[in-house]
């Protein structure tokens, strides 16, 4: 056993480090004996106070002074050389805790000036060489290149082009295949939030993919109509075809609606070509993009139309990362049923072309009120551009104060030039009129037209040869070098690139009632409170995202990572996926990896350390059961503590309801959701008019009305539909929250409670009588609906939640506000997964 303290004797590496340099500072001296100093020449010297230069010699020979003091010329020799090599601290360690900086440490001016010289001395580049202090680890032919280096990071996912300036600033994740940034490193939360509502918040959302059809228009619209989803206007009517809007839908797999839903998708069509344009000017390096051959020789100019034969279109499918190798399948099934119905007809000659698109091109989404004003300073469009139509936007965009004036989907295509070349860029300032007051932007008059949406993003010879830059960022910083005035903008040169961009309006907000019906018992969408969101789409070709990035973002642009821009979605009060997209393949894999990753978390806690959910009566903590809230599968049977009180053996020891093996879960979702469930809900039979809603959507797309094995019932107890939750009162519920049912009597007394606190106090707390009447907790079999998306509002300043609830249990909920005759609302009870209180909630019905 090793004694408690150490021998004194013994010596600490301390101690002997100290005595290393103690003997590398000591210069050695020779002894000198009495015999030896009568015949030395020359001795030691010696310290006399009278007559000092009595006794030397008149001349001195070197050579024998030398040989004479050999020794001590050694000694101070050998002292430096000791005193060099065991020095191991540079300059700037040598200096106090309060002056060291990191900086320091390769930076001579942050050394304080009487050991600069010394400092400049240890960076000398040319003198570490000769000490042999920068020879490489690895060989010459070993070495690897910062590409290399990059490339090999990315065997397992992929990076974007903004990915080093997002990966300096954010915390980033492996999502999809890809590398993305999910939340700034700083405390930006509700930061982002006000930027969001106030100002502008930018994102780059490049990792969507990008599907590109060619075909005829007609075979376009019966791909499309096969895939996307029937309610709302149909892919292939005209506000769409002619490229000026774009389509905001539902994909689903061929022919299955409403079942097998994909999730949602965008879908731009090109623009068709002019008459004017059908015969234009090309070289050599033009390629017809549809024919894909060469136009001419050389230099030399031909005039020869660009295509022949029946007119092809061109259209676009956007989709998230998680569901493009499903959407991509799902596009070729549907061209594959097109093609087999013209060869039926007779007709050989259709070609449908489905190319994969991702990485050609990069997309950012800017959200707020003032995105306008900064893609408005950050873009410069080009000189030559003489459309009335754009000039007359363009003008308009600085005094748009919201993107929401602009019609929804708007499209305009439009070429700039290099950001570089006018960078550092100025917001634009909204002008404002004599009284103070901004002027009324004209931009609301600009209405979507083909010609405004004309853009050369769309040809793919045109992005090849803008895919890398023509100059680097340094030749662009020398341009600006010889500027007489430092900072100005550089004029385009005809080498400069010019290139196109595609603008798209973008808003997040309640979709519109297509045909709300009248009636005052039917269910209607709260309108209290409306917090849209709105901004712009810009897409670029592929290889300038860190070109228009930096200029998107100097103007004072707030960045957005994952957390940003789900947290937009839900102040917005719409769905987001995959996280509110229940029985979607996206939805599963999130949802399970959430939950093994949260019981992870639980189990290693102690039990004393964590919560009980089997105690409070927590069925599924860790993952939504929805099978078993719409009574398709039977619930688990809790495990029985000989501990539990005698209260809850009776209703462990219920029979499981029966269940529905029949009928598929599917969720209902889009446009017209809030029509079909108010038709269905004033008809006798209930499941029987679903049915017909359901048949006529099908029959708008040219699909067969009935298809196997569906019945009214089993359509009808498998619909899951998406819910808004506002908690009455104080509280805000979290993610996997239950949603109950209140009987007749309690509910009444909870209304009786509110209305009899200065009217309807849906924000004060009222007491301990709400405590006392939330604290009757129903049984894990009465849960009627989870929660996807729940915490505190920024918007609203109250609880907020986004959920799913059968479209059975809306109706019983529906049903009870008729006999209270308590108007349109809904009203149920939430509970956290680890709370014992329930707190009352409105229901709403979420219309997309």
């Amino acid at each position: 056993m090793p004694p408690k303290r150490p021998n004194e004797d013994e010596v600490t590496a301390t101690q002997r480090k100290r005595q290393k340099m103690d003997a590398a500072r000591t210069i050695a001296v020779q002894p000198v004996s009495g015999s030896s100093r009568e015949n030395a020449v020359a001795g030691s010297s010696r310290v006399t106070f009278a007559k000092s230069m009595a006794g030397l010699p008149s001349t001195i020979d070197v050579e024998r002074f030398a040989e004479a003091r050999a020794f001590e010329i050694n000694a101070m020799e050998q002292s430096m050389k000791d005193i060099k090599e065991a020095k191991t601290t540079r300059v700037w360690q040598g200096l106090p805790r309060q002056l060291r900086r990191r900086a320091a440490s390769h930076d001579v001016r942050r050394v304080p000036a009487r050991l600069r010289e010394k400092a400049r001395a240890e960076m000398d580049t040319a003198r570490r060489k000769a000490l042999g202090r920068s020879k490489p680890k690895r060989g010459k032919e070993k070495r690897i290149t910062r590409t290399e280096s990059f490339l090999r990071r990315q065997r397992d996912k992929t990076w974007l082009e903004t990915h080093i300036w997002h990966a300096k600033r954010m915390h980033m994740e492996n999502s999809w295949g890809y590398r993305l940034a999910v939340r700034p490193t700083e405390k930006s939360f509700r930061p982002s939030h006000r930027a969001s509502v106030h100002g502008a918040i930018l994102h780059d959302a490049s990792y969507f993919g990008l599907i590109e059809i060619q075909a005829q228009e007609d075979d376009i619209k019966a791909l499309l109509d096969r895939f996307c989803d029937p309610q709302g206007p149909s892919p292939g009517s005209k506000r769409y075809t002619t490229g000026a809007r774009v389509l905001e839908t539902h994909a689903y797999e061929p022919g299955t609606f409403p079942y097998d839903l994909l999730g949602p998708v965008m879908v731009m069509w090109r623009p068709p070509i002019s008459n004017a344009a059908n015969t234009r000017t090309t070289d050599a390096s033009d390629i017809d993009p549809i024919q894909g051959r060469g136009k001419g020789k050389g230099k030399a100019k031909t005039q020869e139309p660009t295509q022949t034969g029946p007119l092809l279109r061109t259209a676009w499918v956007r989709c998230h990362p998680s569901i493009f190798e499903n959407v991509h399948s799902a596009l070729i099934s549907s061209a594959s049923s097109v093609l087999d119905a013209h060869k039926k007809a007779g007709s050989n000659d259709r070609e449908i072309r489905i190319h994969d698109l991702r990485e050609h091109v990069n997309v950012f989404e800017i959200i707020g009120p003032k995105s306008s004003q900064v893609i408005k300073g950050a873009l410069r469009p080009v000189n030559e551009d003489k459309r009335d139509e754009f000039k007359k936007f363009w003008t308009s965009l600085t005094d748009l104060q919201s993107a929401g004036s602009v019609p929804r989907g708007m499209a305009i295509g439009f070429k700039v030039y290099d950001p570089r070349l006018s960078f550092p860029p100025k917001n634009a300032k909204i002008r404002v009129d004599k009284d103070g007051l901004p002027s009324l932007s004209n931009a609301t008059m600009t209405f979507p037209t083909s010609v405004l949406a004309q853009s050369e993003i769309w040809e793919e010879n045109v992005r090849h040869a803008l895919r890398k830059p023509k100059y680097k960022t340094k030749d662009i910083d020398e341009r600006k070098s010889k500027n007489l005035v430092p900072g100005t903008s550089l004029s385009p040169e005809r080498q400069d690139d010019r290139i196109p961009v595609l603008l798209i309006q973008r808003s997040l907000e309640k979709p519109p009632l297509i045909a709300e019906s009248s009636s005052s018992s039917s269910l209607r969408l709260d309108d209290s409170f409306d917090s849209g969101l709105h901004g712009w789409t810009l897409i670029i070709p592929s290889g300038w995202a860190m070109a228009f990035w930096m200029s998107l973002t100097h103007s004072g642009t707030r960045v957005a990572g994952q957390r940003e821009r789900q947290t937009q979605a839900f102040e917005a009060g719409v769905a987001y996926f995959p996280r509110d997209f229940p029985f979607t393949s996206s939805y599963e894999r999130q949802t399970d990896a959430a939950a093994a990753r949260e019981k992870e978390e639980w189990e290693r806690k102690p039990p004393a350390k964590r919560i009980n959910h089997d105690a409070l009566g927590t069925r599924s903590p860790w993952k939504p059961d929805w099978s078993v809230v719409l009574g398709l599968q039977a619930a688990p049977a809790p495990a029985v503590d000989a501990d539990m009180s005698d209260d809850l053996v009776p209703t462990q020891r219920e029979q499981p309801a029966a269940t529905n093996t029949d009928a598929k879960p599917w969720l209902l979702c889009g446009p017209e959701v809030l029509n079909i469930v108010n038709r269905a809900f004033s008809m006798l039979n209930p499941s029987a008019g679903f049915l017909e809603e359901v048949k006529r959507l099908r029959m708008k797309r040219n699909l067969n009305p009935i298809w196997n094995g569906v019945t009214a019932d089993v359509l009808w107890k498998g619909a899951l539909i998406r819910i808004r939750v506002t908690i009455v009162g104080r509280g805000s519920p979290e993610d996997r929250a239950m949603i109950y049912p209140a009987e007749d009597a309690e509910l009444k007394e909870w209304i009786k409670m509110r209305t009899t606190k200065q009217g309807w106090a849906g924000d004060i707390d009222i007491g301990g009588e709400e405590t006392q009447l939330g604290h009757t907790v129903p049984p894990s079999d009465a849960i009627i609906g989870y929660v996807t998306t729940g915490h505190y509002s920024l918007s609203r300043g109250q609880g907020f939640a986004i959920g799913a609830m059968p479209l059975t249990r809306v109706q019983e909920l529906k049903q009870q506000t008729d006999r209270l005759r308590l108007g349109s609302s809904l009203y149920a009870k939430v509970r956290d997964r680890g709370d014992t209180v329930c707190r009352l909630i409105r229901v709403e019905i979420l219309g997309s």
